[in-house]
Parts: structure tokens; C-alpha cells; sequence
């Protein structure tokens, strides 16, 4: 009892000392914020119009109401930018806005966006290729210029295109043009609107066509006995026999049972089932079990699943394939550095680009692969595997130094209803099932269907066109269909050039990079690599190596080490 009333008391005592403090402190500052309009003393007040007072162990600051209406002023002029507000063009502040029309790999867009750059102009750039519903917009602004980027706005007002802005930069009007129409006036609302993050959707996202057999589908889901089953001494979770989908279809649609196994095999044809094994694509029997693709364990690796499956009508793979690329070409032209070696995650993550690369990237889940064309597989995956690289990157962090799992076999995209991981496509699809170093499996066993899309043979260059997001890795880029072949060996090219491969002639040495001691099973012996390399190296180097290789001497091959830091 004596202890529980001296704790009463004791907090009691606590709370007025607070209260007394807390007193003690208004008063002390309310004295003081008086006595500066009697005190003949200026106080210290600095370029911003901010007033310090300073107390025994207090400061407080005290913002001046004109510093105030000034800032609110301020805060009013709208760049589109992002950056800080306000922005000296030789002596004048601009108020107002210089926007752009541009297109993916557009070099006329580049060089207008490198002068903006280079010259620390503010801008929004609208890439068509990312905002296809503004089309209209820029035809209706521009007239028949509408189909020709870049197309430059100064407010609301259209300057032109690339010609224009090299005439006005010659003959030095440009400055003068841009402090005329937007140094004394803000960007008024009829100027071309900024890109907001989530509502700019376009007219394929808000009417996505439904798949001709999700009614049936949507049945199915409520009347199939789902459930977990022990097979082959394994628990098979949620899944449900042939026989049931059968049934379920006969009762739904009143049809014979053939009628429904066909069903049941269109179904597994359109991704929306398969086996737990994948083993067949539909048969009756109850020994035969299924799963909806939505309710395949695995899919919290799924990071272009979100939560169910994207009943649209598939589109085309070759036509999400060239989209997605556009996308990516529009993220590193505004997120990356110059030469692609730095990329800015953190503002990729967050752009309205970026979102909308998760959507498309959805529509892969019940894609039909077999139908891309042979030729075209291999710029898909490419550009699949490195757009991934960069999606990892914003989702599960850079990869390890140790442990790689989570960012090369861990994070997964559903395609086609099967998963595919950076390891699977590396070395399932692009180095001809080929095993991972250090690895005894091969990614895809023999019944695997995943095998009709792999690639005849391994072609070493595409270890030179892969990017994982580190410092020692080639820099990231996209293929097209047509040029692939030479881009691949442009890639080569550059990724030597730039410190893949260093001859010291006096060691009689060749320092090479680690990614071929790795996949030397695409390169053959040492000689064999070294007389593969003469073909992508520049002129110095190539003489160099040819000389060590012609003399008869021994050559030492050294392999640098691999820097995993992030490209950031």
C-alpha cells in the first residue's frame, strides 16, 4: 500500500513539474517576442527573412509574414519538372514551362533533350511511345506536324522542331525567345499538362478486351471442389482432378462430355489452368490434377501477378514485346545517365513510366509464345531479361555479393503460364539450356515446354548484351527484330572498349573479364577465346593481342574481378 501511494504521488509530482516548465517557457518566449518591437537592436535576420531568437537551451525561428507571401508567390510557378522552383536563363527567372513531344530512339528528341540538359533548362518531355492518348493532343496543337517529334512548346505557344531550335541557338535567339515568352508570365492551364503518375491511362487500359471463355472460367472458380491432395508423396495444394472440370463444364453448358475436354484443353491452351506437374495440357480422369494459374503456390515470385490473373484477351506477344520496349528506351532516356551506365532507380520506381511498364508487363501471363516468330525470340528475351534486371532492382534490391537467389532465381515473371526467372532466361532460353555455372541441373528437363522457345545454340555475344544491374556488367540496352545480329556485336564491341578486356604486352597477359571464365563453355579454350575476341576489339588492343598470339610465345590469361556494386 505504501509503495502504490508513493508511485500515485510520485507521478502526480511529475506532471506538475511539466506543467510548470511548459509555463515557465511560454511566458519566457512571449517576453521575448515583445520585447524585439521596443528593442532599438535589430535581431539577426538573414537573406531568406527568417528571425532567430535565441533562449537559454531553446531556439526558436519565426518565419516574417512578407518572407512568407514571398515564398507563396514563389511556390506558384510551375516548371513540370520536379525540380526546385525558380530557374536563371542568363539574368531572368522563368516562370513558365518549355515542353516536348518526343518518341523512343528518336535522334532528334535526344538532341533536344541533350541541349536542354546541357544547358540546365527546366522541361517535360512527353514521350508518345509511354502516352499514346496525347497524340491527338499534339495534332490538334501542331496541325500537320502532328506525325514529326520533336515538336517544342514555350507555354502554349509552339516553337517547332529541331530545325527551329538549331536556327534560334545559331543565331542566338533562342535566350532571348525563352526570357520573352516565359520569364514575365506563368504557364497558363491551355499549355500542354504535365504527366501526372496514375491518371494519364490510355484507352488500352480502361477498355481491355475480356477473354472469350472467362465466363466459363468464372463459373469454374466457384463450383470446382479445390483443394490439397497428397500425389506421388507430395502435397499438392489447391488444386482439382480432370474429372471435376469435366463435370463442372457438362453441368454449366449442358454439353456432351467430349464437348467439355475440349474446353478443358482450350482452357489450358489460354493459361487460365495447367497441370500440377505440367505434364499435359488437359485430360479427363481423376488422376489427372489441375490448378487455376491464380492458385499456383509460387506466385509471390510472381512480380507481374497481382493477385489474379489478367483475364484480357491476350494480345500478341510481339506486340507487348515491342511495347514494352518503347517503354524501357523512354526510362533510360529519361532516368539514365548519357552512356547507360547509371541508372536513378529511385526515380524510376516512382515515374508514371514505370507504372505503366507493370501493367503491360501483366499481359504476359497468358501470352501465347509459340506463336512469336523463331527470329523474334531472341530480341524478346533479351530485352525481357533486362527489363527485368532493372523491375528486381526497384523490388527485391541489388544482387548479392553472397546470396543471388532472391534477384536471379527468386524474382519471376509469369509468361505464357510458365515462370521464368533472370537465371531461366539466361540459361534456359538464350544459352540453349544450358547449366548455370556451378550448377550440376540443366534449367529445364527434358519434357519441359519452355525447351520449343530456347534457342538452337548458345551465341557467346549475348553474354555482352545482358545486363544485372552491376557496375562490371555490359550496360543496359534493347534490341530490335530487324538489327539484332549487329546490335549484338556492336555490344561486344563497346563492352571491350570500355575495360572488358585489358593486354599488358610486357607480362605477355590478357586481363579479361570474369563473365567469361563463367560461361567459358560458350568460348572454348583460352586460344579459342582469344582469337574469338580479335574480331570486337579496337585497333590498339587488337594489335596487341595478335602479336602475343603470332609469336609463338605463352600467353597468361587473367580474369579481373567482378564488381557487384549497383549501377546506380
Amino acid at each position: 500500500m505504501d509503495r502504490s501511494a508513493s508511485a500515485v504521488v510520485g507521478v502526480a509530482s511529475i506532471g506538475r513539474f511539466f506543467r510548470d516548465r511548459r509555463d515557465v517557457l511560454s511566458s519566457a518566449i512571449t517576453r521575448r517576442i515583445s520585447s524585439l518591437k521596443e528593442s532599438s537592436a535589430p535581431a539577426a535576420v538573414d537573406t531568406y527573412g527568417v528571425q532567430e531568437i535565441h533562449l537559454p537551451n531553446v531556439k526558436v525561428t519565426v518565419r516574417l509574414k512578407d518572407a512568407i507571401a514571398d515564398d507563396a508567390a514563389e511556390d506558384e510557378i510551375d516548371l513540370g519538372s520536379g525540380d526546385d522552383v525558380g530557374y536563371s536563363f542568363s539574368g531572368g527567372q522563368i516562370k513558365g514551362r518549355v515542353s516536348f513531344f518526343s518518341r523512343s530512339g528518336c535522334r532528334d528528341c535526344a538532341a533536344v533533350r541533350a541541349f536542354f540538359r546541357q544547358s540546365g533548362l527546366p522541361y517535360v518531355e512527353i514521350n508518345l511511345d509511354v502516352f499514346p492518348e496525347r497524340e491527338s493532343e499534339l495534332a490538334s496543337r501542331a496541325g500537320g506536324a502532328a506525325a514529326r517529334v520533336p515538336q517544342i512548346f514555350l507555354n502554349e505557344k509552339l516553337l517547332g522542331g529541331l530545325v527551329v531550335l538549331n536556327s534560334l541557338r545559331n543565331s542566338g535567339e533562342f535566350e532571348r525567345r525563352v526570357l520573352r515568352e516565359l520569364a514575365g508570365r506563368r504557364c497558363p492551364d491551355s499549355a500542354p499538362r504535365v504527366p501526372v503518375y496514375g491518371f494519364d491511362a490510355g484507352d488500352e487500359e480502361e477498355q481491355a478486351e475480356e477473354d472469350a471463355m472467362v465466363g466459363v472460367v468464372r463459373v469454374l472458380r466457384h463450383r470446382l471442389p479445390i483443394q490439397d491432395r497428397f500425389v506421388r508423396v507430395k502435397l499438392v495444394k489447391n488444386c482439382f482432378s480432370g474429372a471435376d472440370m469435366v463435370d463442372g463444364i457438362v453441368n454449366h453448358l449442358e454439353c456432351s462430355r467430349n464437348k467439355a475436354v475440349e474446353i478443358g484443353k482450350e482452357l489450358a491452351r489460354k493459361h487460365f489452368i495447367h497441370h500440377v506437374f505440367r505434364e499435359n495440357d488437359f485430360e479427363d480422369g481423376a488422376q489427372n490434377l489441375y490448378r487455376f494459374l491464380e492458385h499456383d503456390p509460387a506466385v509471390p515470385k510472381y512480380y507481374n501477378f497481382r493477385g489474379s490473373t489478367n483475364d484480357g484477351e491476350p494480345k500478341p506477344a510481339a506486340s507487348i514485346g515491342h511495347m514494352m520496349t518503347k517503354i524501357m528506351l523512354a526510362i533510360l532516356e529519361a532516368y539514365a545517365s548519357d552512356d547507360r551506365r547509371h541508372l536513378d532507380y529511385s526515380r524510376i520506381a516512382s515515374s508514371e513510366e514505370f507504372r505503366r511498364y507493370a501493367n503491360l508487363v501483366q499481359e504476359l501471363q497468358r501470352v501465347d509464345m509459340t506463336a512469336l516468330p523463331a527470329e523474334e525470340r531472341l530480341p524478346f528475351f533479351l530485352n525481357l531479361h533486362n527489363a527485368m534486371a532493372i523491375h528486381a532492382v526497384i523490388r527485391v534490391g541489388q544482387p548479392g555479393a553472397v546470396d543471388r537467389r532472391p534477384f536471379y532465381s527468386d524474382f519471376q515473371y509469369i509468361v505464357g503460364g510458365h515462370p521464368y526467372s533472370l537465371a531461366a532466361i539466361r540459361n534456359g532460353i538464350l544459352r540453349a539450356n544450358r547449366r548455370q555455372p556451378y550448377t550440376l541441373a540443366k534449367p529445364f528437363g527434358s519434357n519441359d515446354r519452355r525447351l520449343e522457345l530456347a534457342q538452337r545454340r548458345a551465341n557467346p555475344l549475348v553474354h555482352f548484351a545482358l545486363c544485372d544491374a552491376t557496375r562490371s556488367s555490359p550496360i543496359v540496352r534493347f534490341y530490335t527484330t530487324q538489327g539484332v545480329e549487329p546490335e549484338l556485336r556492336h555490344a561486344a564491341r563497346e563492352f571491350f572498349l570500355h575495360g572488358g578486356v585489358e593486354i599488358d604486352l610486357e607480362s605477355r597477359t590478357v586481363h579479361l573479364t570474369r563473365i567469361v571464365k563463367w560461361y567459358s563453355a560458350d568460348f572454348g579454350q583460352d586460344r579459342d577465346i582469344l582469337r574469338w575476341l580479335l574480331s570486337y576489339l579496337d585497333p590498339t588492343k587488337a594489335g596487341l593481342l595478335t602479336h602475343l598470339l603470332n609469336d609463338g610465345g605463352p600467353i597468361n590469361v587473367s580474369y579481373m574481378n567482378y564488381d557487384w556494386s549497383l549501377n546506380v
